[in-house]
């Protein structure tokens, strides 16, 4: 039995890494290629209407289908189909932008990319979850998020390193077919060695909640998680503060934004194993102290907004490895792919609306701004401690 329950373990390993090592060359090619798409429609002939719309736009649909794919895929039971179907939209509309000979079809394969994101997010996320349950969801899913963050920090240094040796936006963007292509091998390679996820959940231990329904408490959950949300900001404005008042050079804008990226790297695995150890709780510390980035990124020198995004690069990783893996743990295996559909789409939006309502707030105000950041996310703590308070010790 004993020996039986390694063998599951190191399948379960194996998985894990290899659907990080997919994240990877994911990240690797649409991050890359999102450092140039603006300049590249503006080359094409778009106005920043057009650039502003593409990309809000893009987001937006493909928040609002992670719902829908979650659904069809717990309903389908299809969980490989759709996330090789969504991968293969979300790469392979990168290298074809090489080709677009007007800004409305790049348009149009940018947003392609971001649909097919949305499409495979929660059948992925549903089947890393069977093989978290065996080495510890927290773990499970803070390794992936390394993974993940480590091409997502490549990906735009290669588009930097040919922009610095004159190649075009189209080579660029040729260039990235090779980390689509691995992807994809890497992810069909996973299909073949694993083609049920599911066997690899041995044992089942969803959070138990008592005095009410596993379904009340995802709602608080939820509620609590699109607040914070809501009130974190995104990098792009960080950057445009950090541009238009020079606390930063040019040059260091996009270091910083690598720093912040390699503290991702180092902390999610770091914060999957607190959770598994410690619980709930770990959210809820991490989630407070980062929810204080907003003065110091926005009130202070060059030295304390550098601490400022370090702190914010903490708190981006607590939202895309804990708040996934609680998720994981917190309904029937049957039900996650709904439930992280429904739960990507509920983040998304109010991260979505809550970034337009920082835009505006920056140009009347930055210390309203500041609160806006502040109070929203100290709205949720109340929503997460009813959770917590029902979570069995």
């Amino acid at each position: 039995m004993n020996f039986q329950k390694d063998l599951s373990k190191d399948a379960a390993l194996k998985f894990i890494i290899l659907t990080g090592i997919v994240s990877l060359f994911a990240d690797m090619t649409y991050e890359g290629s999102r450092s140039i798409t603006g300049p590249y429609l503006a080359l094409l002939g778009a106005n920043a209407a057009v650039v502003g719309f593409v990309s809000g736009f893009g987001e937006l649909l493909g928040y609002v289908l992670r719902m829908v794919s979650g659904y069809l895929a717990d309903r389908t039971h299809k969980y490989w189909t759709i996330t090789i179907f969504g991968y293969t939209c979300n790469l392979l509309a990168v290298p074809l932008l090489a080709i677009a000979g007007h800004w409305w079809i790049a348009a149009v394969l940018i947003i392609t990319e971001r649909v097919g994101k949305g499409i495979r997010t929660p059948a992925r996320d549903a089947m890393l979850a069977h093989a978290g349950h065996q080495k510890g969801l927290g773990w499970a899913f803070g390794l992936h998020e390394a993974l993940d963050q480590t091409g997502a920090m490549l990906g735009p240094l290669i588009i930097a390193l040919a922009l610095y040796f004159k190649m075009g936006y189209q080579y660029c963007f040729a260039l990235l077919l090779i980390p689509a292509l691995c992807a994809l091998s890497t992810l069909l390679l996973a299909r073949w060695l694993y083609p049920r996820p599911q066997d690899l959940e041995v044992h089942h231990d969803t959070l138990e909640v008592t005095g009410m329904s596993m379904n009340t408490a995802f709602w608080l959950y939820l509620s609590g998680a699109a607040l914070i949300a809501a009130g974190y900001a995104d990098f792009p404005l960080i950057a445009f503060h950090f541009q238009k008042t020079g606390l930063l050079s040019p040059l260091w804008i996009p270091i910083s934004y690598a720093i912040a990226k390699g503290f991702n790297i180092i902390s999610a695995p770091l914060l999957g194993s607190l959770y598994d150890r410690h619980g709930f709780i770990i959210l809820v510390i991490v989630s407070f102290l980062s929810c204080f980035f907003a003065p110091l990124v926005f009130f202070g020198n060059s030295s304390v907004a550098l601490a400022g995004v370090i702190l914010w690069s903490i708190g981006v990783c607590a939202h895309e490895s804990l708040m996934r893996a609680i998720v994981g743990g917190m309904v029937p295996k049957e039900k996650r792919g709904s439930a992280y559909g429904v739960f990507n789409t509920g983040f998304g939006i109010f991260w979505f609306l809550g970034s337009v309502v920082m835009g505006v707030l920056y140009d009347i105000s930055i210390s309203a701004l500041v609160i806006f950041s502040i109070a929203t996310q100290l709205l949720a703590f109340p929503f997460l401690g009813m959770v917590m308070k029902k979570l069995k010790k």
